[in-house]
């Protein structure tokens, strides 16, 4: 390949990729459903490839991107116009905890499972379920969260409070598979999980959905047949 050759297909796909930008809108960017990721890697793609390969002319570039961007352009507009265009493309936020209740069918639907579930929470500065009202699974896959009231954030210094330790919520149940190794390093066992269970009437582990433990704030309990 010939410095000309490569200097002119840089620029025509300098240009071509800062006006589908600039027409499409920053969506592909931020890649906010999984259209808009797939789009800008195919588009990434093809302006790699095109630039590097000898047999592919400027006319190819021009057409090629072209095209990828007019298709691209036609459904951001059928996303602006039509709703039911819009939820297909992008798709509608998945409500995965509800009051506070973890959505089991929701999670199903989301194909997550609780530990994905826990790890997406983590990410979001949020250690344990019980301090979410309501948590959605947002059609880039990212979560957004809604915590409770009492967990909602606020400064010691607002209220002119003394620094005080933290823990980190330990999971003890999940999926009705009790997790002895955690139980262990707290240093329990299972008379100990027993008598924290028993308020809640559960007669088997496996009952029990989920069985977080935290210091100073006790045990939260979701069972399976909780809605």
């Amino acid at each position: 390949m010939s410095i000309v050759h490569l200097t002119i297909d840089l620029f025509v796909g300098f240009f071509f990729l800062f006006i589908i930008i600039k027409f499409v809108g920053r969506k592909i960017i931020n890649q906010i459903s999984p259209f808009t990721f797939i789009a800008s890697i195919v588009l990434s793609e093809m302006l790699g490839n095109a630039m590097y390969e000898d047999k592919v002319g400027v006319f190819y570039i021009i057409y090629s991107m072209g095209l990828w961007g007019i298709l691209l352009f036609t459904v951001e507009y059928l996303d602006r116009k039509f709703l039911f265009f819009r939820g297909i493309s992008q798709g509608k936020p998945i409500a995965l905890i509800k009051n506070g209740v973890v959505d089991k069918d929701a999670l199903k639907k989301g194909r997550l499972n609780l530990n994905q579930l826990q790890s997406l929470l983590r990410q979001s500065e949020t250690f344990s379920i019980r301090e979410v009202a309501y948590c959605y699974l947002e059609g880039n896959g990212s979560i957004s969260i809604l915590k409770k009231s009492r967990y909602q954030k606020t400064t010691q210094e607002d209220f002119n409070l003394p620094g005080s330790a933290v823990h980190v919520p330990v999971t003890l149940i999940r999926d009705g598979t009790v997790l002895w190794d955690e139980i262990n390093n707290l240093g329990f066992d299972e008379t100990w999980l027993n008598q924290q269970l028993s308020p809640f009437k559960i007669a088997n582990y496996k009952d029990v959905f989920l069985a977080e433990w935290l210091e100073g704030d006790g045990i939260f309990v979701q069972t399976i047949s909780s809605p």
